[in-house]
């Protein structure tokens, strides 16, 4: 299913990105990892090597555009078959100061939607132009781009303002390029999931409902990313909730979210 094949995949120092890199990597399989964190990066493409693939590791930060373009094009020589475009960052509210909450800081929201969106962007329109360049394989397909978007993008939560609004914009933009990327021979998909068991997690301070390992996330995503699903959802019920959720009036539903643990001030780290 893996054979001989060039996967490109970001924010593989840790979680998502890293589970899938000791997934995929195998003898005969080449990986292009990249990540801004230099230490994890290198833990990932050590086990992935010691699994038999060759690897490729770059220190890099998504949000530069220009350096994004030139190292997905470098690494693309031949050929690119499939990209997980996995870096992005969480964070809630900053502490409170006084009697009100504090809203979410511009730093940090500017952070969220330049790494969580323009980041993802940045990865995602270079591979889509070394794609278009690209023969078809025996399925049709010339690449596969998978998206990594949040349940989190299907509500307007109080406690992560940005970060529902930057995974909302990414899964929207990646549905709705699909159908026309899919007539290159390019299929797009984007990855709708709830809490993973992750080192991104670690510090939040409140119960994640719903929360699945990460060997669980990889063995989801690949599923359907390999089947050329538009949006990969999970767990269910609680995609289900947020969705039905987001039909209510604001104002109602902010009775329910203005109360729960994660929208308080210092519920999750604040970068």
């Amino acid at each position: 299913m893996y054979d001989t094949v060039k996967i490109l995949i970001t924010g593989a120092a840790s979680g998502i990105g890293q589970g899938l890199a000791r997934r995929l990597g195998r003898p005969g399989q080449h990986l292009v990892l990249g990540d801004c964190h230099s230490e994890g990066l290198d833990v990932t493409r050590r086990l992935c090597e010691t699994q038999g693939a060759t690897v490729r590791s770059r220190v890099i930060d998504t949000r530069d555009r220009q350096a994004m373009a030139e190292w997905i094009h470098e690494e693309s020589i031949g050929r690119l078959d499939m990209v997980f475009a996995c870096a992005g960052i969480t964070g809630g509210l900053p502490p409170a100061r006084g009697a009100a909450p504090a809203p979410e800081r511009e730093e940090h929201t500017r952070l969220m939607i330049e790494t969580n969106l323009l980041g993802s962007l940045n990865t995602l329109f270079p591979a889509m132009d070394v794609m278009k360049k690209q023969a078809r394989d025996q399925h049709g397909r010339r690449g596969q781009i998978c998206m990594m978007a949040s349940v989190a993008g299907f509500v307007s939560y109080p406690g992560t303002p940005s970060y529902s609004a930057s995974k909302a914009a990414l899964d929207r933009f990646t549905i709705a390029t699909a159908p026309t990327l899919e007539k290159a021979g390019i299929t797009l998909t984007s990855v709708c999931c709830g809490f993973v068991d992750t080192p991104m997690v670690k510090e939040n301070r409140f119960p994640m409902p719903g929360l699945v390992s990460t060997d669980e996330a990889v063995q989801r995503i690949l599923q359907g990313t390999l089947r050329g699903r538009r949006r990969v959802t999970f767990p269910k019920w609680l995609v289900f909730g947020a969705r039905l959720a987001d039909l209510l009036p604001p104002r109602l539903t902010e009775l329910y979210y203005c109360r729960q643990p994660s929208a308080q001030p210092e519920g999750m780290p604040d970068y």
